[in-house]
């Protein structure tokens, strides 16, 4: 299949979910979904290698699910949602989720979220009482 360039493509930080990405990570997402059911978290559990096998992932998404390795995932396709369906059964945090996809520790994610929050109250009021994004 042939996918065209588009301006989103270059974005510096940006790991884009579109089309082409869509496709290519079809196989990895579908497995992920598959985590919806006990029955299938507890068969990758026992043997996420063969498990990986049965969705034909791509070697480089096969290594990147046995290596927990978030941001792997999600430049290889990954939809950011299914992703938590892999990191809280193995005992992720959704903060190291999110301190993995920005290259920082856990604790340092955390640090972030609470300097953000700080006087966020003052912040709302002055705003309107409510956060716009």
């Amino acid at each position: 299949m042939s996918w065209k360039k588009h301006d989103y493509d270059d974005i510096p930080g940006t790991y884009v979910f579109d089309g082409e990405t869509s496709h290519s990570g079809y196989a990895l997402n579908k497995l992920l979904f598959s985590f919806n059911h006990e029955e299938s978290r507890q068969e990758f559990a026992g043997d996420p290698s063969a498990y990986a096998d049965k969705f034909a992932l791509s070697d480089a998404q096969k290594k990147a699910l046995i290596e927990d390795d978030f941001l792997g995932l999600l430049r290889l396709g990954a939809n950011i949602y299914f992703l938590a369906k892999l990191a809280v059964p193995r005992g992720f945090t959704i903060q190291d989720a999110g301190a993995a996809f920005q290259g920082i520790e856990t604790e340092d994610f955390r640090a972030n979220l609470t300097a953000k929050a700080d006087d966020l109250e003052a912040k709302l009021e002055k705003i309107g009482g409510y956060w716009h994004g």
